[in-house]
């Protein structure tokens, strides 16, 4: 009873800085109760602060690009944790060369283990660099932690990390100098792919042959193009105006090089990755909406990603599948190749909201929040990409993680999409983009909502179609702005 009680007040303690969150909705309170309860237990205090550890059972540990993307979906409510994984990965950014750990200098942790194996050297993931993601991720996080924040102590302190991760997507993850980030397997023992979708078929043309690397992925280009232009914006604060300059015309030349590269006319969309041969894998996946999220596609394309990804082989009612079911690898009870995973939704419908496509928000809204109904209120890490039936649930998948911290976001990364919400605390500025609410939720209270030292009480009302802000209580001089 002890332990019990000891437990719930650090829980309490860890929360007591984050935003609270209620609607008119009881099974929406309880999705979000149950949300932030996971995700603050998931929570494990480092020397640098704290950490979301990706899952329970299979990944309770750090993860470089679990904890970032946890970190984002977060950072309206508590950029405290945003802090925490920015200065624990900086302080494990690899220095030197490792093959067997596939380090290299200013490349960022995929992931630690304390196991016996890892300890002994079995297994390369004692300290493990292999992904290629979490690098343009890491400064992407710190760009949005200081609008949220206008934390620049913090900034100044991560300014060489940036710059190390920066010249890592330059001279390393770019290895080949076609200007675009790559990956290749350095150890028979590491993994073979080393984006998000990490299985080993996961990557594929579209007549099912899995192409040979390196391989650059579509979505870890619009992480370095919005990476690039966070780091612009720093560099700009901290008075660097010519590197802000030039990493701005690196964000757009990469853009340029995308929109060339990348899109596939025959299948509406952005191909999946180029292989080594820099063949485009013109395959129909959700990768493409990410490419929303990092905010590199043009504008017409973007609508043309989004209708393709609400069509019936792209949404099975539920969410976005990570591979449309027309595609010749398609299996919805796969890991990454026809499965749906919430964090995924969450990233794209965010992209949406980022072309002002807010029903197409709703549309993602509305299916995570009723195969919540099924799954006893907490999104699992994924599930299977079947149909939508009528009276029938999402079908599970056997293993998933649940918990899952990135699962567990999902529902603060949907609202906030829905919302159009960002907290700017460098000028103290709440913003509402076009918020739009669903048929089911007719109000939202956000409760001591923080911007520096000040803290705002905010109530958002559904008209039809119309989202109303109110402000219940402010403390210090933060400003409300709604755009229609």
């Amino acid at each position: 009873m002890n332990a019990l009680r000891s437990t719930r007040k650090e829980l309490r303690a860890r929360a007591s800085s984050a935003a609270a969150v209620s609607s008119s909705n009881t099974l929406l309170n309880e999705v979000l109760r149950r949300s932030t309860a996971d995700l603050y237990m998931l929570i494990t205090e480092s020397p640098q602060g704290m950490y979301p550890y990706a899952g329970i059972p299979w990944f309770s540990t750090a993860f470089g690009r679990d904890g970032i993307i946890t970190a984002l979906q977060m950072l309206w409510l508590d950029p405290n944790v945003a802090r925490g994984v920015l200065l624990f990965l900086a302080a494990h950014q690899a220095k030197d060369f490792d093959q067997i750990s596939e380090a290299e200098p200013g490349k960022i942790l995929h992931e630690v283990r304390q196991g016996e194996m890892a300890r002994l050297g079995e297994v390369p993931f004692r300290h493990y660099y292999g992904s290629v993601d979490a690098t343009p991720l890491f400064v992407l996080l710190a760009g949005k932690y200081f609008e949220r924040t206008g934390d620049r102590g913090t900034i100044e302190h991560l300014w060489p990390h940036i710059e190390a991760a920066l010249d890592w997507i330059e001279n390393y993850g770019d290895f080949d100098r076609d200007g675009f980030v790559e990956y290749r397997q350095r150890t028979p023992q590491g993994l073979n792919n080393q984006g998000w979708k990490d299985s080993k078929d996961c990557i594929s043309h579209a007549d099912g042959a899995l192409a040979r690397g390196p391989i650059a992925l579509c979505e870890v280009q619009a992480y370095v193009y919005a990476a690039k232009r966070q780091a612009a914006a720093l560099a700009r604060v901290l008075g660097k105006v010519d590197r802000a300059d030039a990493v701005l015309r690196e964000a757009e030349a990469l853009r340029t090089r995308f929109e060339s590269a990348f899109w596939c006319e025959d299948i509406g969309t952005y191909a999946l990755a180029l292989d080594g041969d820099k063949q485009p894998c013109r395959v129909r996946s959700s990768n493409a909406g990410q490419c929303l999220f990092g905010g590199i596609a043009s504008e017409a394309r973007a609508r043309a990603v989004a209708k393709a990804l609400l069509s019936r082989d792209a949404f099975s009612g539920w969410g976005i599948r990570t591979l449309n079911a027309s595609e010749c690898r398609y299996n919805p009870m796969s890991y990454h190749n026809g499965s749906v995973w919430p964090h995924d939704n969450a990233l794209i419908a965010l992209g949406f909201a980022h072309y002002g496509l807010k029903d197409d928000v709703l549309k993602i809204f509305g299916g995570q929040f009723d195969a919540l109904r099924y799954v006893e209120m907490r999104l699992p890490e994924l599930f299977c990409g079947f149909p939508r039936r009528t009276s029938s649930g999402p079908t599970l998948y056997p293993v998933a993680c649940a918990p899952q911290a990135w699962a567990s976001g999902t529902p603060l990364m949907l609202l906030q999409a829905c919302l159009g919400l960002t907290a700017d605390g460098l000028h103290n500025e709440i913003r509402f983009e076009r918020p739009l609410l669903p048929p089911s939720i007719d109000d939202i209270r956000i409760r001591n909502l923080r911007l520096g030292e000040s803290t705002i009480d905010l109530l958002l009302q559904r008209h039809g179609r119309d989202v109303v802000v109110d402000i219940l209580s402010r403390t210090g001089d933060i400003r409300v702005v709604t755009v229609s």
